[in-house]
């Protein structure tokens, strides 16, 4: 994670009955899935939504939580 980007966007979207993290890097892109970007992403412990491992690593590189 270390060459992660400096203020990136996330959003939690529900696909189908669970949650999974979405990414972008500024207002101008559409929102991805996080598995689309192979280069942030961590592990999630068991019983997680889909990208909380990534989403708190990415809240410390100063990325925002945009309400859906």
């Amino acid at each position: 994670m270390a060459d992660v980007p400096l203020g990136g966007q996330m959003l939690w979207k529900l696909d189908g009955d669970e949650r999974v993290l979405h990414l972008r890097h500024n207002d101008s892109e559409l929102w991805r899935p996080y598995e689309e970007f192979p280069q942030y992403m961590l592990p999630d412990p068991e019983g997680f939504s889909k990208g909380i491992a990534t989403f708190l690593a990415l809240l410390k590189k100063d990325w925002t939580a945009i309400k859906s």
